[in-house]
Parts: C-alpha cells; structure tokens; sequence
C-alpha cells in the first residue's frame, strides 16, 4: 500500500496518531469538515516551512493593496472624468471592477488563512472563494477580449466599422459576465469541484481528480475561458499591427513624395491616441497570460499527470495568477496620456511628475477623444 493510500483516512488529520507517531503532512491542520474535499495527493507532502506562509501572506496583502487602490483610482477617474466616459472606455473601468473585487474576494480570506497555516472557514467559504477566483478571472479575460475587438475595428476597419456605442459597449458586458457566471456555476452543481490548494490556504479547481467526467471540465474550461481568448486576441492584434505598419509605410512615402522629413506630427493628432491605446491594451493582455499561464500548466500537469505538484508549487500557481489584478492600473498610470492628465486634475498627488506634458498631449488627442464621444 502507498503512503499517499494509508494517510488518506480522516483518523490522519490530526498531528498525532493513536500510537503517539507524528503525521506531520501537509493536512495535519486541516479542520475535519474540509478533509473529504482535500485529495490524497497532498498527504504525501510534509508541512510547509511557516517561513512559506509568512512569504506567502505578505505578497497576497502587498498584491490587494496595489490591486484596490490602483483599481479604485482608475475606475474614479474614468467615471468622474467626461471625456473618458467613452463607449470603449467602459471596458477598461468593466476591467478594473473585475481585478478590484477579484482581490477583495482573494485576498483577505488568504491573509488569515496564511497566519492559520491552514483553511479556516469552512467548506462553504472555500466553494465561494474558488468560485469568485474562477469568476473573475474569466470576466477579466473576456472583458480585454472585448477590448481588443474593439481596438480592431476603431484601427484595422476604420470608417468602414461600425462604432461602439454605449449600448453596445453595456451588451458586451453583461455578456461576458453571464459567460463567467455560468462556467464558473458548474463545478457548484456537481461538474468538477473546488477544493483546497496545496498548502491548504487557498481553494480552486480539483485537477487532481481521477474522474474523466470531471477532468473533462478543467479541459472544456480552458478552450473557453483561455485558448480561445487567446486566439481572438492573437488574430486582433496581428491586423493591429499590419494596419499601424502600413499606415507608417504610407506616411513616409507620402513624406518623401513631399520632400519632407516626416508627416508625423500633422498625423499624430489623429492617429497617436489610438495607437497608444491598442499598445496599453496588448501589454495588459500579454501581462495576464503571463499570469494564467503557470497555473494552466499546473492544472494541466495534474490532469495529465506529467509532473509531480508540490503544495509549494500549487499556492504560487495561484498567487501569480492573482498579480494580473494588478497589472493594469499601473500600465493605465505610465502609459496612457489622457488617464494621467485626468489624474492629475482629481488626484494630483498620485502623480510623479509629467502632469503639465500630460495635460499637453491629452489636448493634442482631442480629434480622437471628439470621435469616440460620437462612438
């Protein structure tokens, strides 16, 4: 018999055995109503070093702080602000809301659990955590979806698409947040599972289950919540940038037609805004795959069973995926002129210099700004 089989009982969950052995596993601390959701795999680890959970506790409590108070001010900006309150700007403060409460539901419940060393509230709480993870992960992926599409028809189609409007940009939303909703529903009502972590701090999809049935959800759930975001976004961004390089190729045949240096700063004021605009888009959207990407291998590896999952290895698969809620209020901070202008005016005081050139360069855009407000 294995050692993961003969510690799998709940006489193991405590530190000491009948005969007076120490268990000392990873589940020695887990409370007895949480053990049928802890899978044997895990028995066969010993504890954490507490050093582990110290680390652990302080980058979760550093993440939710950067995550709230960035988000927050970038969902106050954009809606105290009326020449952000643009139908494509919508999404970005849909995207803010989604990281925000992401770590409001994340990282309080982690904190304590991480000066426990154990889960301590219960199996319901763990359900709703993995289930709010779950939720606003996919609403986050889907919602830069949104973003990228419609980068793709303000750049590549031009005139000849369709605007966004506010009504549709309201659409688009509610769509993606039912589409969150009721794939992240599915592991409550008996398809998959949420279970705990490895260490036993956090909770998320059991991808260590030896069920086919409920294997085949982690599978189903990332062709839609992940490869095929993945592949929308690709196909957007690559016409992105087919579009912009043709543009500049025509510039400068233009110029030299012309026999000037450039045309760029006439054509700036028409096209600069939109262009910065799809670069801040793709690098949030590249920083949250960089975040997703290592907790899918780790689902992955248990499904397929290609690697051995340490706890260790299981809670930093889900901590890094959590920092993607903290990426996109600095990438709107540094890069984008208008936000910061607009902060400087709310908030002056969040802003490190370049208030006076941000003012400039958002009154440069206003040809832009004029035409999304028509959007």
């Amino acid at each position: 018999m294995e050692f993961a089989d003969l510690m799998s009982g709940p006489q193991m969950s405590a530190r000491w055995d009948s005969k007076g052995f120490s268990n000392h596993t990873v589940v020695d601390m887990v409370p007895q109503e949480m053990l049928p959701f802890v899978d044997s795999h895990w028995y066969q680890y010993p504890p954490m070093n507490p050093l582990w959970h110290g680390i652990l506790g302080f980058v979760i409590g550093v993440l939710g702080f950067i995550s709230w108070a960035g988000n927050g001010v970038v969902i106050y900006v954009f809606l105290c602000t009326k020449s952000l309150r643009t139908p494509s700007n919508l999404l970005v403060v849909n995207l803010a809301f989604s990281d925000f409460f992401m770590m409001i539901a994340m990282c309080p419940l982690m904190l304590i659990n991480c000066y426990f060393e154990t889960w301590v509230f219960g199996p319901l709480m763990c359900q709703l955590y993995g289930y709010a993870g779950s939720l606003f992960g996919c609403a986050s992926i889907w919602t830069m979806v949104t973003i990228a599409l419609d980068r793709y028809n303000v750049i590549v189609k031009g005139l000849a698409g369709q605007p966004l409007t506010i009504k549709k940009a309201i659409i688009w939303i509610s769509i993606v947040w039912i589409h969150a909703a009721i794939w992240t529903t599915f592991p409550i009502v008996g398809w998959n599972r949420y279970v705990p972590e490895g260490n036993m701090t956090a909770c998320g999809t059991d991808y260590l289950t030896k069920d086919w049935f409920h294997k085949s959800y982690i599978l189903i759930y990332s062709v839609f919540c992940y490869w095929l975001p993945l592949v929308v976004i690709i196909y957007s961004y690559t016409f992105i940038v087919q579009a912009v390089a043709a543009h500049e190729k025509t510039m400068r045949e233009q110029a030299k037609k012309m026999n000037v240096a450039s045309l760029r700063s006439a054509e700036s004021q028409n096209t600069s805004a939109e262009c910065k605009l799809a670069k801040i888009a793709l690098m949030t959207i590249s920083l949250w795959f960089m975040a997703w990407t290592p907790y899918l291998i780790i689902n992955f590896s248990g499904i397929f069973e290609t690697m051995k999952i340490s706890p260790l290895m299981s809670i930093w698969g889900s901590v890094f995926a959590k920092a993607n809620a903290v990426y996109n209020p600095i990438v709107y901070g540094i890069s984008h002129p208008k936000y910061r202008a607009a902060l400087n005016e709310k908030l002056p005081f969040l802003v490190c210099g370049g208030g006076e050139s941000d003012t400039q360069s958002s009154k440069s855009d206003a040809t832009t700004t004029s035409t999304d407000e028509k959007a």
